[in-house]
């Protein structure tokens, strides 16, 4: 029942910026940079989030170097549909860099890189790391700008792009 709770309460969200429509099947296509696994879900459809399917991408979004899984917000979800679709690849396979970080991960790779957020939404996991096989990672920053969805980090060298459904802002 709590999950059934969750993706109600999440619903509005998602229809509230006008992006999504109630009638479309949502699917992410995912391949793991670390792991080497892929996934291809549909999580979203008539308006309703799969449980079983937001479960599966909690686990393969997991902190794979402590293999800890966290449920991660679905509005997450939502935003990486719509940034492919604006991005001119809707069917395109998202390369995630950074899913989900357990705290000690996050204070490891903060040891590491000044680049690392103390408080990293990562941690909460409502951020990812990514980049789009096709689209340079610069439009895709400036895709999800413009969407004005959370918060969005551009890492030019590094090639890829951080969202997160925090407030929005930018670096």
């Amino acid at each position: 029942m709590r999950h059934l709770l969750l993706a109600v309460l999440f619903l509005p969200s998602s229809f509230a910026h006008g992006t999504l429509t109630a009638q479309r099947e949502c699917r992410l296509r995912l391949f793991n940079t670390h792991t080497l696994e892929h996934i291809d879900v549909v999580y979203r459809k008539d308006g309703v989030y799969n449980l079983e399917a937001l479960a599966k991408l909690d686990l393969f979004l997991r902190d794979w170097r402590a293999d800890k899984v966290k449920h991660y917000d679905p509005r997450l979800f939502d935003l990486l549909t719509e940034l492919a679709a604006k991005a001119g690849r809707p069917e395109g396979e998202i390369h995630i860099i950074c899913g989900y970080r357990a705290p000690a991960t996050n204070g490891l790779l903060r040891s590491r890189s000044s680049g690392v957020a103390g408080n990293s939404l990562h941690m909460k996991a409502e951020a990812i790391d990514i980049r789009l096989p096709g689209v340079r990672t610069s439009r895709l920053r400036d895709t999800a700008l413009a969407l004005r969805r959370g918060g969005v980090g551009y890492y030019a060298g590094s090639n890829f792009v951080h969202v997160d459904v925090g407030r929005v802002r930018r670096w």
